[in-house]
């Protein structure tokens, strides 16, 4: 087109000369990204045959140089064992000095070898190192569940910022769909519960009180943990791998180029769905669990259903219930942090996106069980 300027690269030359005991450099023509790829050779036999001391670079014949081309050059003047060595410089150039020192001070060039550690010093070291992954970890967590917070503010402040047809899709799959295994499993763990204490009870002759055993067992505590594991294990590494998998294809970044807040669009949906379907799975497992041990003491001691569920309706008290729920709602926001967290940083490879998932769901469970023995004291000294 008219009034338009092509500026084309010139090719990248090279030419090496001895000159008093010295190996002399001098580059021609244009040191590009897209032109210096040829040179990598010559640059390689040049570090082979010559000490980096006695290296010269002549920048009378260079044209125009990019980091690509300045990392190259400086990469002749370096070695493992000399990685800091004084550069030697023949000619002028507006930029080439400069911008070769600056990327030489910017990268290295060789890896420092570590020496295994073995023994109890080798031991220790382990043990803080992970200590301190441990210790970032958690406040890494912190930091995005603080992001998250303000997040739902801002949202509650502004409730057209709210994504209702992600929300929905994400208790669908979060809720709907989890509730047949989480049933399954809650049944027979009701079962086993109801199955152990019949025997260990009608050992003492206290057989009855198999109902209150389970009751109590899987209103406050198998239930939600049966729902908090299960949502860890299949919710959890769903939400890294989805929002993994958008990381390393650059969809996040093609949204916030578009001025879309992945929290708002991607974790906001995930905490809430997480947060409000967490009870109601809960409260499925319960009554699944309790169907599971009404049967097993039906068969297994002559308990009848009506003695069982009116023995259960006098016994216990609705404090049991609502211990149980109440954790359901901290499992499950802890459970969509920890997934969106790790999801949002996987990085560009197939490989960070295995290891997401994996930390992901074993940070969840620990997590759970953590939190869960931290509810058991709180309500053992609150005494409900």
């Amino acid at each position: 087109m008219r009034g338009e300027t092509v500026i084309t690269a010139d090719p990248a030359g090279l030419t090496v000369r001895e000159d008093g005991g010295r190996t002399v450099l001098a580059p021609s023509g244009d040191w590009l990204v897209d032109t210096v790829g040829v040179q990598d050779a010559a640059i390689r036999a040049v570090e082979e045959n010559s000490e980096p001391g006695d290296i010269v670079i002549d920048l009378d014949g260079l044209g125009r140089i990019d980091t690509a081309g300045a990392y190259l050059l400086g990469r002749a003047t370096r070695r493992c064992s000399q990685p800091d060595g004084d550069i030697h410089y023949r000619g002028d150039h507006p930029t080439a000095r400069r911008l070769i020192e600056e990327v030489r001070s910017r990268t290295t060039i060789c890896q420092p070898a570590r020496e295994p550690v073995f023994g109890f010093m080798g031991a220790m070291a382990r043990i803080g190192a992970g200590l301190e992954a441990a210790w970032l970890e958690a406040v890494s967590t912190m930091a995005f569940f603080g992001r998250t917070v303000t997040t739902g503010l801002r949202m509650a402040a502004q409730p057209w910022r709210f994504r209702l047809t992600p929300t929905v899709w994400a208790m669908e799959e979060v809720g709907v769909n989890a509730l047949p295994i989480i049933a399954v499993l809650s049944f027979f763990i009701g079962a086993v519960v109801a199955y152990m204490g019949a025997n260990l009870l009608r050992s003492v002759g206290f057989s009855v009180f198999t109902v209150e055993l389970v009751g109590i067992a899987v209103l406050r505590e198998f239930g939600v943990l049966i729902t908090a594991i299960m949502l860890a294990g299949r919710s959890d590494s769903a939400f890294t791998a989805s929002i993994g998998a958008m990381k390393m294809q650059q969809e996040i970044d093609a949204m916030r180029v578009l001025g879309l807040d992945p929290y708002e669009a991607l974790v906001m949906p995930r905490v809430v769905a997480c947060v409000l379907m967490a009870p109601l799975l809960t409260f499925g497992a319960m009554i699944s669990g309790i169907f599971g041990g009404m049967l097993v003491a039906w068969s297994a001691q002559d308990i009848s259903p009506t003695l069982f569920i009116t023995r259960f309706h006098s016994e216990l008290d609705w404090n049991h219930f609502w211990v149980g729920m109440s954790k359901a709602p901290v499992f499950g926001l802890v459970i969509a942090i920890v997934g969106c967290r790790h999801g949002l940083q996987v990085g560009g490879d197939v490989e960070s996106l295995g290891k997401r998932v994996t930390t992901s769901v074993v940070q969840a469970i620990f997590a759970v069980i953590v939190i869960d023995a931290l509810f058991a004291m709180m309500y053992l000294e609150l005494d409900i």
